[in-house]
């Protein structure tokens, strides 16, 4: 060991002192060391022959304050990580720690102003990830004069004012969409991407629309591609109809193919790997992940590993097709069954970014949870690949035709779907405390149902990596009274999507709120309920097919005033997360029967005479 190397422990200890909720780097042992070598022994602490390298203490709850006074005597330290934490105030002063190469604060609740010589001296700093705080005022200029920035991502916060002119070459990376900046965009950003100026009303210039007084109007050249635009997306749905119509008529019987034969994931290999910074650190704590192109990243240690020859050879099925993408059920040779699906809506997210969510994803871990399992990252399209549920989506059960081997959901079985979807909901806002939306896209396409019909929560956790635009016009969270009345979500946005879900299951209604593009009251399933109570018209609101209900009703309606509370408009009034999972909790299966059997049959004993 160095000499310097007992300090670095010192040092980190006093550290330590000033954060909260500390659970998660509860082996930082002062009877241990927490380098060897380039190893480190302490979670989160990166190590470089024998000191402190970098801190990356993510997905961690950790609150308090980050002492940069302490920090600023780890004489080698050149990367630190805090990313979707729950710190808040205002930033830290990053710039007492002058060799800093990468800062990174993504998914915290830092807010305030950042200081215009916030970055003076770091002439070193390569990244600065920013995004999705509560940042206001200018965008720093220092930070337009960093010399070495390579990455800069500043999206979802409230800068405003005008963008600075960022002259470096070297800038590969720029983010600032969803803040409130305005004005024209420099020139020496104009080859950067449009989506990342996006959801800023006011900016204009290359390589969004020119800046014009009175207006902006197309020019010809505009009009006319985008009616060849429209010509061609027409023919390419016209190609795509009759090529599944001919192929249908031509399938084998026994409605199976292989990935390969049907080119379904398009893998190319001719596109080589993006330059990775060799700092950037990699997560502690969780399985190593190591992107590299033409292979398949897993992120779990439980499950036996196939490479991505294997899935391309894998006998599979088409599960079915969404906005977000496609969903297949393949067969490995050595006769595992995972589920495939592919997104071509994430092609914003650099691979950085991309492979560190994962990792996030990946090591979650709940009996309500669909866990990720691996995936595979080419800049065009995303797969991710996680485990086969056997009976599917509670969309599909509940809304499908029922016979007599197939009977509609009881209410025991709707009551212990709910309660299990509660659970895993409390789980990810645990988790993943820095999401807004821990979920954002809870309906019940996304409730997968086991053998033992307990719920499984799919396509959690989304929104960081899917494109913002799709987001805002897809996903449910986007489709509350919030955002249609003030253009914002907010922690309880996910609560308003579960009552949703709850009065589905015991309306047995399919809600227009999964159709439309915004909340619409006259397409919301919470108001139509509502008008049935006052007309006391209560006994047509429940499921007639549900079965198991007659010496429940008083729970049942206990559970229904508990999906209405969750979907107040007033999101000061709605139920938060833990309200709803104690609540729900205390719901029983029969009304002072705590011992009633889930073995009701199905068989006239519903709601009719209620």
């Amino acid at each position: 060991m160095t000499s310097f190397g007992a300090s670095d422990m010192e040092i980190l200890l006093k550290f330590k002192e000033s954060l909260a909720n500390t659970k998660a780097i509860n082996n930082w042992d002062p009877n241990v060391n927490p380098c060897n070598e380039n190893r480190g022994n302490w979670i989160g602490v990166k190590c470089h022959k024998g000191s402190v390298r970098g801190l990356q203490l993510e997905n961690m709850g950790l609150m308090g304050n980050i002492d940069i006074d302490t920090l600023v005597s780890l004489q080698y330290l050149r990367t630190v990580s805090f990313m979707n934490n729950t710190f808040a105030g205002s930033m830290p002063s990053f710039n007492k720690i002058t060799a800093l190469r990468s800062v990174y604060l993504s998914f915290n609740h830092f807010n305030g102003e950042i200081p215009d010589d916030a970055f003076v001296g770091m002439k070193s700093l390569k990244k600065v990830l920013l995004a999705n705080n509560e940042f206001t005022g200018k965008i720093p200029s220092s930070l337009a004069a960093l010399p070495k920035i390579l990455v800069l991502s500043l999206d979802g916060n409230k800068f405003e004012g005008q963008i600075p002119d960022f002259l470096q070459k070297s800038l590969r990376k720029f983010n600032v969409s969803n803040n409130n900046l305005e004005g024209q965009i420099p020139a020496s950003l104009s080859n950067m991407d449009p989506n990342s100026f996006s959801g800023n009303a006011n900016l204009c210039g290359s390589p969004l629309e020119s800046c014009k007084k009175g207006g902006k109007k197309l020019s010809g050249f505009k009009i006319t591609a985008i009616v060849v635009m429209i010509v061609l997306v027409a023919a390419v749905i016209i190609a795509v109809f009759f090529i599944f119509y001919f192929k249908k008529k031509s399938k084998p019987l026994e409605g199976t193919s292989t990935l390969h034969d049907e080119n379904r994931f398009d893998i190319s290999y001719s596109e080589g790997p993006e330059p990775v910074e060799p700092t950037v650190p990699e997560n502690t704590g969780q399985h190593k992940v190591k992107s590299e192109h033409g292979k398949l990243t897993f992120v779990r240690d439980d499950r036996e590993k196939f490479d991505l020859e294997d899935l391309l050879r894998a006998s599979a099925e088409i599960l079915g097709s969404a906005t977000f993408g496609s969903s297949y059920k393949a067969m490995i040779m050595n006769d595992q069954v995972v589920v495939v699906k592919r997104y071509k809506h994430m092609n914003l997210v650099g691979r950085e970014e991309f492979d560190e969510h994962m990792t996030r994803l990946g090591s979650l871990s709940h009996p309500n949870l669909l866990p990720l399992v691996a995936y595979y990252y080419r800049k065009e399209e995303k797969l991710l690949i996680s485990d086969f549920v056997v009976n599917g989506s509670l969309a599909s059960i509940l809304h499908g035709n029922h016979y007599e081997d197939k009977p509609a959901l009881d209410w025991p079985t709707r009551l212990r779907i709910i309660k299990g979807v509660a659970r895993g909901l409390a789980y990810l806002y645990d988790a993943i405390p820095s999401l807004i939306i821990p979920h954002g896209h809870l309906k019940s396409s996304n409730v997968l149902l086991d053998e033992s019909m307990d719920a499984i929560l799919a396509d959690y956790a989304l929104s960081p990596v899917i494109n913002l635009e799709l987001v805002q016009q897809i996903m449910m969270a986007y489709k509350s009274p919030e955002f249609a009345q003030h253009g914002r979500i907010t922690k309880k946005t996910d609560i308003w999507s579960f009552g949703i879900l709850i009065l589905e299951i015991l309306t047995g209604k399919f809600p227009e709120n999964y159709l439309t593009h915004a909340h619409d009251r006259n397409a919301d399933l919470a108001s139509w309920v509502n008008t049935m109570i006052k007309e006391k018209r209560v006994s047509d609101v429940f499921d007639l097919d549900m079965g198991g209900a007659t010496n429940s009703k008083s729970e049942i309606l206990k559970l229904l005033k508990i999906g209405l509370s969750c979907c107040e408009e007033d999101v000061e009034r709605r139920l938060d997360i833990k309200e709803v999972l104690r609540m729900i909790e205390e719901v029983k299966e029969g009304d002072g029967d705590s011992e009633y059997l889930s073995s009701v049959t199905n068989d006239g004993d519903n709601f009719r005479g209620m």
